[in-house]
């Protein structure tokens, strides 16, 4: 009887250990100021409408990145960089189109590709729209469970993906695109 309670408290316990879990928004907030200069049209005047094509994390399966969590983080990294606004003169919008995630391995490299669009709420003009593709590499020196190892590389790659829109968002002209 003793050893049918220690198995099944063994496997309790590598079955909680193996349980996904959702990308923290947290983890994918980028927040870092260095060398950062937007339009001043854009300075407190984003503000984010939806963001879609994420998914819900099934704790049996893989860890995932949801729409709300990216959201969050993305509202948070515009606050951070001085753009957000609750309601702006632009709007953001984002396409989680596609999360390419490796089933197994050691090194786990996780892609987004996420469509982006700011649009001019006075016009209606697009001001800006791209897709945004950003890897990252989560290793075994990271997390040792591959779940939690997955989780990583899905959090680093959402936060490098607004941290290449922030760049992207550094470039454009809003003067020039507005007046079309």
């Amino acid at each position: 009887m003793n050893k049918i309670k220690l198995f099944s408290t063994v496997v309790f316990a590598i079955f909680l250990a193996g349980c996904a879990t959702g990308a923290k928004m947290e983890n994918m907030v980028y927040s870092d100021f260095s060398n950062k200069t937007y339009a001043p049209e854009l300075k407190q005047q984003v503000s984010v409408n939806e963001v879609v094509g994420g998914e819900e994390t099934n704790p049996a399966w893989t860890s995932e990145i949801s729409n709300e969590m990216f959201k969050s983080a993305l509202k948070e990294s515009l606050e951070m960089q001085g753009l957000y606004a609750e309601e702006g003169k632009y709007v953001l919008t984002a396409d989680l189109i596609e999360v390419d995630q490796p089933m197994f391995g050691l090194d786990f490299t996780v892609t987004t590709h996420i469509q982006y669009k700011l649009t001019d709420t006075q016009t209606n003009n697009i001001v800006f729209e791209k897709t945004v593709v950003a890897p990252y590499t989560a290793t075994v020196n990271d997390a040792f469970y591959g779940v939690e190892r997955l989780r990583l590389a899905n959090e680093g790659s959402g936060k490098e993906n607004i941290k290449n829109l922030l760049s992207e968002l550094e470039k454009i002209d809003v003067k020039d695109i507005s007046v079309n």
